[in-house]
């Protein structure tokens, strides 16, 4: 029997190791294709609308940066939260704004949609306007804006869309990659038409979804986007499934299709997860690792992208040194005798 695990999500020592609740997904397990995305969509509807004013305070916690300021993916000016909001602007960092990733001229301005923020952003004005409606995409070379400015504006060279096309920077592709994977399950039941990124593929054009699958792979979930996720979970009571599981995207669309999804393994090995155990959970140093009736085990631990950070033989009862690694939630795969075993560990100094 083919073992699935799943990459779990690093998250700064700073919280309260505050990911979702512990049954908040169970509903979607064993799903499989388009039963999965309508049964995320089941437990993520019917969410806390804060308003298209309310945005704004929104902002406050779920788009800082290190020093307290607005974290903009369209450029890197410097914004205090609350100050230099948009009305007018004639240059980049003359002010900052609310973005929709997913243009609202696509949903015809209608709410919730307006004021969801997992995908409306603080942004600079300049740049907002620069992008305006145009799908997200890859061009070569491309109009930019210059100075503090991100992205830019250029004809499509990416397969399956040939028109003008807005790229953003690399780093925040992923995130918006998974901004658009949270509307079309979000709202699995509005977004067949919307421009021409959502269509009948699960909710997206088949343009979007090896744009975004490429995106998703090459920029993987970040500490921000972690971050970002918890603060908006705190206002408006839902959650981005593909920031907390992100292999979900692949169960959808790529490479996992006709697969069953389980938060972190199939039922035969959740069974078979009794005779491990680790300590301490969270570690400073070391892992412990007990099994009952095994002398020697194979592990390995995974970071977020599915690197393996760490791999060998230990004996039951024997520490696993863990000074190497980030503060954060990991994943342990440990197999012996043939049984497969994965466990959320958390390193924490």
């Amino acid at each position: 029997m083919k073992k699935l695990f799943f990459i779990l999500l690093l998250v700064p020592a700073t919280l309260v190791f505050a990911i979702e609740p512990v049954t908040y997904y169970n509903s979607a397990e064993g799903q499989t294709n388009d039963n999965l995305r309508y049964a995320l969509q089941s437990i993520i509807e019917g969410h806390t609308n804060v308003g298209y004013s309310g945005l704004y305070n929104v902002y406050k916690t779920s788009d800082n940066t290190a020093d307290g300021k607005v974290w903009d993916m369209y450029s890197t000016c410097t914004w205090t939260h609350g100050q230099k909001q948009c009305g007018n602007y004639s240059s980049v960092c003359d002010c900052y704004n609310r973005e929709h990733s997913v243009p609202q001229s696509w949903f015809k301005e209608a709410s919730p949609m307006k004021s969801d923020a997992f995908h409306v952003y603080p942004t600079d004005g300049k740049v907002n306007g620069q992008r305006s409606n145009y799908q997200f995409g890859e061009c070569s070379g491309g109009t930019s804006l210059g100075g503090k400015a991100l992205g830019r504006l250029g004809k499509s060279t990416f397969p399956g869309y040939s028109s003008t096309v807005f790229e953003p920077a690399d780093q925040y592709k992923g995130d918006f990659a998974r901004s658009y994977f949270y509307m079309a399950t979000r709202y699995a039941d509005k977004c067949t038409g919307w421009g021409n990124a959502f269509g009948s593929t699960s909710g997206l054009s088949s343009y979007s979804v090896a744009l975004f699958l490429k995106w998703h792979r090459q920029d993987p979930v970040s500490q921000k986007e972690i971050d970002r996720n918890e603060a908006v979970y705190a206002k408006q009571h839902n959650r981005n499934p593909f920031i907390d599981y992100p292999m979900l995207a692949e169960f959808i669309w790529g490479t996992q299709k006709g697969q069953a999804w389980y938060k972190t393994s199939t039922p035969i090995d959740q069974v078979e997860m009794q005779w491990l155990s680790v300590s301490p959970n969270p570690a400073v140093d070391y892992l412990l690792v007990n099994a009952d009736g095994v002398d020697q085990m194979s592990y390995q631990l995974v970071d977020l992208s599915g690197k393996m950070l760490q791999s060998g033989r230990v004996a039951s009862g024997e520490q696993i040194s863990v000074t190497n690694l980030s503060n954060g939630i990991y994943l342990l795969k440990v197999d012996a005798d043939a049984k497969t075993t994965v466990q959320k560990v958390v390193v924490n100094r």
